[in-house]
């Protein structure tokens, strides 16, 4: 399935979650720096959360 992390489009297998989109992005080191992540409504997402296809999600 296809997503977005911060504007950047990332490809991951189904059944992936929030953590592993992340890592993929390299962006789980921010959130140890105290960021979070919300999906594109405002919503904070947390690490274990399911992902589905188109889901667009930010770091800030």
């Amino acid at each position: 399935m296809k997503i977005c992390v911060n504007e950047k489009e990332i490809e991951l297998a189904a059944g992936m979650t929030v953590r592993h989109a992340l890592i993929h992005a390299g962006l789980l080191k921010e959130i140890e720096k105290e960021k979070k992540v919300y999906d594109q409504w405002g919503n904070e997402l947390g690490l274990d959360g399911s992902l589905c296809e188109g889901m667009l999600i930010l770091v800030k």
